[in-house]
């Protein structure tokens, strides 16, 4: 080795050291609210301000979902109504992006797909349910369309707004750099709409979730939403409450897993 080429190698700035991510532990102070209503709602259920013909005590409520796990109700309501949110998510997810993605990249796209979708999303589930029945009968067609449908639009419009909003400036410096057209959605356009694109995703996540309670509530002999329904016929307030929590956990944990989706795809965003 050379004596210049030994002088560079000292006289180069050593390469930066990055701090180590510490792992960050869960905030424990989110569930001193969440654990007091509980409590209050104990102490109300306890002394008879709140009947249990009302609302059913938590404590009770525990053990109705101890026992509807155990006789296996619970279980086989979970695996159809989460089976349903699947598939209707499918559906919907891909409808959804297809659609985005020709009308964000196509002014003729955007002329023909964007005026119908935005008049469809603005009809209530609720109207649309006894159609559903004349089309597809009372199976489970009309659950995973009226799921497909709650996941499409929020999806799409979050899409297509993501295509459109690209940075003019990016684009500008692809065309100065002489990228061709699919070099330029492929580096550019499409990594630009993939923040508003999870954003849709945990929106339209929400939205199954609501879009399969009420489908489940019509004329369903399965799931969660059937399970809520028959026990509302016995005044089981525990049961009901029961379904509801579940519900809502699994929104919860479909919601963790886009925000775990988020923070690895957009890794590139952080400094």
């Amino acid at each position: 080795m050379s004596t210049v080429d030994l002088l560079d190698r000292v006289a180069a700035p050593a390469p930066p050291v990055r701090p180590k991510r510490r792992a960050r532990l869960p905030d424990l102070r989110r569930w001193l609210s969440p654990l007091a209503l509980v409590a209050l709602w104990q102490v109300a259920s306890a002394t008879g301000l709140l009947p249990p013909d009302k609302l059913s005590s938590p404590w009770t409520v525990l053990r109705a979902g101890i026992d509807t796990a155990r006789s296996g109700e619970l279980g086989e309501a979970f695996a159809v109504s989460v089976t349903r949110v699947g598939t209707g998510f499918l559906c919907g997810a891909a409808v959804a992006v297809v659609l985005g993605v020709v009308a964000g990249l196509s002014d003729w796209g955007n002329v023909l797909i964007d005026p119908p979708v935005q008049m469809l999303r603005t009809l209530p589930f609720l109207g649309l349910i006894p159609l559903f029945i004349l089309w597809f009968g009372i199976g489970e067609e009309p659950k995973i369309v009226l799921v497909a449908l709650g996941v499409a639009f929020p999806l799409y419009l979050n899409v297509h707004s993501g295509i459109r909003n690209v940075d003019d400036q990016l684009v500008e410096a692809t065309t100065a750099l002489g990228f061709t057209r699919w070099e330029r959605l492929r580096h550019v356009v499409l990594p630009s709409a993939v923040p508003q694109t999870l954003v849709g995703l945990r929106q339209s996540l929400g939205i199954a979730w609501l879009a399969l309670i009420v489908g489940e509530t019509v004329n369903a002999d399965a799931g969660l939403g059937y399970l809520i329904n028959n026990a509302r016929e016995f005044l089981r307030t525990d049961v009901i409450v029961v379904g509801l929590v579940v519900y809502a956990v699994l929104g919860l944990v479909t919601d963790a897993l886009v925000r775990l989706l988020e923070r690895r795809a957009l890794r590139w965003r952080t400094g």
